[in-house]
């Protein structure tokens, strides 16, 4: 064929402005989708690595280069040239150019300066000594106090002259929390020990307050913004305060003449907003290369031979790996099913419009059209269309998510863009490969599968086992086999429903006839014989189904696992505990607090001793027949409150314990001494996993009444309720107490950005791959709605009624959406089960398994496979009712015209 012009392809589209309309804004929303998807992902990745890095303290994030104080073989000029702001200023330029990419150093929070390696202790009496012991000090000059602190009182701390390691007198500053707790005021003096001079007297100029006491430039260092009440080695116990002194920079060579032991370091803080998600390989990479490997070669040329580099951050990136790694298996999931249904829809577009030119087609290649010119104006004619509307999808995307990978979005736009120009053609070549004049019936009845077919879709079944047994084993892991296991599931099960479900319904048609009226067996006869086409529209189905319901308990799982751990982490709705009694009015008080339902008082001695007096164990005074109420209610350990009832053998308390303290104490009586020092004989006769007063796996709980003393006095109270008023319990409860609420400690499972932003992401991808199954099945019977409507005239030539042509529409489309229905909530069920052992998601409800539970499988959730089931059935029954009213209401004339294959 001659090359195709551009007035016929401008011509075509006029002739169907409709079709091309909706094919644009197809494309345009399904490249949105295919491009935000990758996005999303990096955006949610890059805060959850963000917010690990800023959650972990920059003592541990903090990149700490040090090098030891220049020794003695050098001369004293030259020691103190290396510790001089001009020589460490130019040793930290080259430090940072030495850091290696993409780990970016944050210039405002890193720093550099010396400091003394060991403490030195301070004589002066007016120092504070709770225990009787000298207070020892940390000095450090380090560079930028006047950018991240404000002057308080006095004034910054400045070097008159020329300081050198015979400096006897030196200026300082400190925080306001260390001179409020050490008594330091401006202009007060302190002696710090020195090497074989005399002391080095420090006064105090100023008093500052750090703008960002949280940032890395006071708090890589724990002492400089706070002091510390530090408790001395030994029986003793004697307590005695750290804390830091800030000199001047320029007074850093008079650290050499103390006996401090003085250290210069350049401390490097990563910046925050340079981390990003996909670069964590090369991240860990930066740091061990950091640590030891080429830069820190290059960083020893350019400081001292002895550097060395310190730094958890490579811990920090390995716990945000391992919880990423977690996650990704079950986002990719809904990927790949919501992927496929929008792959369904866009290839059945295709087809819908290769069937709507079927005869003009069919006539193209009688004239002499090759099958490859007819494929290339089909192409041309489709990429006109969907090439802008992709390149729209993917701009909305970018500007809707401004962050993350542009090329992963590109490929996955231009992806879909390049499957909707792909189906027209494909569809028109595969029809129209053979030259006919007329195109036949298109049933299942003559239209019969292939070899080629059938060996087909027994390799796609083989697969999708292979596939499940390969999760079952292995566990979710970034395996693509294993996410696309739901997907090659449904695609089994399509398979196989197409290939069966026409029998039953012939089967059906025969006593059918015995019937009165015509409807319910000719509904039947044309529902058994359904296009052989019919696999695209019920595999989307199926897909949708499966990853609906898939997704749908992932989500129900996770928020029962994130329960279930605060349930056993608070113990009941609320828990309000104390380290000593409570005063007696305060189970009434809480009781008239809002939501209260019922409260249960417990005394708890966390160190109660057993037996040899090794370990302690906690124990628990509960009301018995309050406490297995309680249990009954939460689910936690019930057991009978009798059990607890009474005296056992001698005098020995009847206990319920856990297996742990079950199993070294045995059944036994034995001894338990008290936090008071008195002692009980315990028996233990019940034996739970857990109980709601302790949280732990080692635990006694006994009747209170049989306790004496303070501790039969409660110190706590477990509250139950509906909607609990956080503020009122706080309010009523005493300042000295902890107030727990069983809500908020399920919210704080859910703080990794991760975490949240998978969910949304799973949400969004379940919800997309719903709307695109409808879409499949409103074009599954838009390309049967110029039959349906042509029977319906014919028939009503007949004397069918509109009421009859409209449950002849219906009952025709419900085998079909029954069978969808069916197929998918059985395919999505069976899926689960068979994937259930190799999914925990334990990792995606909590950030870092904080919570008291043991891995969460997946289980199968009744509303998932129930409600996207009953909405496939509601949707077609509806279709095929407006479409026979719409019938009823135009007339028969236009349906009616001699020669209409239809």
């Amino acid at each position: 064929m001659n090359p195709v012009p551009a007035p016929w392809i401008r011509t075509r589209l006029r002739a169907a402005p409709a079709a091309a309309c909706a094919l644009a804004l197809l494309v345009a929303l399904t490249a949105c989708l295919a491009a935000a998807f990758p996005r999303a992902v990096d955006r949610y990745e890059d805060a959850g690595l963000r917010r690990a890095v800023e959650h972990a303290r920059p003592v541990s994030t903090t990149l700490e280069v040090s090098a030891e104080q220049p020794g003695p073989p050098r001369p004293r000029e030259r020691r103190e040239e290396l510790l001089r702001p001009a020589t460490l200023g130019e040793q930290y330029t080259q430090v940072l150019a030495a850091v290696p990419g993409p780990l970016v150093v944050d210039r405002g929070q890193s720093t550099y300066g010396v400091h003394t390696m060991k403490p030195l202790e301070a004589p002066e009496s007016w120092l504070p000594r709770p225990s009787g012991l000298p207070p020892q000090f940390t000095v450090a000059a380090q560079h930028g106090l006047d950018g991240h602190a404000t002057v308080r009182s006095g004034r910054l701390p400045r070097a008159d002259g020329q300081v050198t390691a015979a400096t006897a007198q030196v200026e300082a500053a400190v925080t306001a929390r260390t001179a409020e707790s050490l008594h330091i005021k401006v202009g007060s003096v302190v002696h710090l020990p020195g090497a074989d001079r005399p002391p080095l007297a420090v006064r105090v100029t100023g008093i500052v307050t750090p703008h960002d006491p949280d940032g890395a430039w006071w708090a890589t260092e724990p002492l400089l913004a706070d002091p510390s009440l530090v408790v001395a080695p030994g029986p003793e116990r004697d307590k005695y305060w750290r804390a830091t002194l800030l000199l001047a920079p320029d007074a850093a060579p008079a650290l050499l003449g103390t006996a401090g032991n003085p250290s210069r370091y350049w401390q490097l803080a990563p910046s925050h907003a340079g981390l990003r998600g996909h670069d964590v390989d090369r991240l860990k990479s930066a740091v061990a290369s950091v640590e030891a490997g080429p830069a820190l070669r290059r960083i020893r040329e350019q400081t001292d031979l002895s550097t060395t580099v310190s730094t958890d951050l490579d811990s920090v990136l390995s716990e945000y790996e391992q919880l990423r790694g977690g996650v990704r298996p079950l986002v990719a999931v809904a990927a790949f099913g919501t992927g496929t249904v929008a792959a369904v829809v866009l290839l059945m577009a295709g087809g819908l419009a290769a069937d709507r030119r079927r005869a003009e087609l069919a006539l193209l290649r009688a004239r002499g059209a090759s099958l490859r010119g007819l494929a290339g104006r089909l192409f041309a004619e489709t990429a006109v269309v969907a090439l802008p509307a992709g390149a729209v999808g993917l701009g909305l995307a970018l500007l809707a998510l401004p962050s993350g990978r542009a090329a992963a979005a590109i490929t996955a736009a231009a992806t879909a863009t390049a499957l909707a120009c792909a189906a027209l053609p494909l569809r028109a070549a595969a029809v129209h490969r053979t030259v006919r004049i007329h195109g036949g019936r298109g049933d299942v009845t003559s239209v019969r599968p292939s070899r080629r077919r059938t060996v087909a879709e027994l390799t796609l079944v083989v697969v999708a086992l292979g596939a499940v047994e390969t999760l079952r084993r292995r566990g979710a892991s970034n395996d693509q086999l294993t996410s696309l296991a739901p997907v090659l599931v449904g695609v089994a099960a399509a398979l196989l429903l197409v290939r069966v479900y026409p029998l039953p319904l012939r089967g059906l048609a025969r006593p059918a006839t015995r019937l009165r009226g015509a409807v319910g067996h000719l509904s039947l006869a044309r529902a058994g014989r359904t296009s052989a086409s019919a696999v695209l529209p019920l595999l989307a189905l199926l897909t949708a189904l499966t990853t609906a319901a898939f997704g749908g308990s992932v989500l129900a799982g996770v928020r029962e696992a994130r329960d279930q751990a605060a349930l056993l982490t608070v113990g009941a709705d609320a828990r309000i505990e104390q380290s000593s009694p409570m005063a007696s009015d305060l189970p009434e008080r809480i009781r008239r607090s809002p939501g209260v339902r019922a409260l249960t008082e417990v005394s708890i001695s966390y160190q109660t001793m057993p037996t040899d007096l090794t370990r302690t164990v906690p124990l628990a005074g509960v009301n018995p027949a309050r406490y297995a109420q309680l249990t009954a209610r939460t689910g936690i350990g019930a057991f009978d409150e009798k059990a607890l009832t009474g005296r056992g053998h001698g005098d020995a308390l009847p206990a319920l314990a856990s297996p742990a303290t079950a199993k070294a104490y045995g059944t036994r009586p034995f001894p338990v001494r008290l936090e008071d020092g008195t002692s009980i004989t315990v028996r233990i006769v019940v034996v739970r996993d857990r109980t709601p007063a302790v949280a732990g796996d080692n635990f006694l709980v006994v009747d209170r009444a049989a306790l004496k003393g303070s501790t039969a006095r409660p110190t706590a109270l477990l509250v139950t309720g509906a909607h609990l008023d956080g503020p009122a319990l706080r309010k009523a409860a005493p300042a000295s107490a902890n107030v727990q609420l069983r809500s908020e400690e399920r919210a704080s499972y859910a703080d990794s950005p991760l975490q949240t932003g998978a969910e949304r992401v799973y949400t969004a991808a379940v919800a997309a791959g719903a709307g695109y199954a409808v879409l499949a099945l409103l074009l599954s019977l838009l390309r049967t709605i110029p039959e349906r409507t042509a029977l319906l005239a014919r028939l009503r030539t007949m004397g069918l009624t509109r009421a009859q042509g409209r449950r002849l529409l219906v009952l025709e489309s419900l085998p079909q959406a029954a069978l969808a229905a069916a197929g998918g909530a059985l395919t999505g069920w069976a899926t689960i089960h068979l994937l259930s052992p190799g999914i925990d998601l334990t990792t995606i409800a909590l950030a870092s398994r904080q919570g008291p539970t043991h891995n969460t499988a997946l289980h199968t959730d009744t509303l998932s496979l129930a409600v996207p089931a009953a909405a496939i059935v509601l949707v077609t029954v509806g279709v095929a009712g407006i479409q026979a009213w719409w019938t009823g209401r135009r007339g028969a004339v236009a349906e009616l015209r001699a020669g209409d294959a239809r």
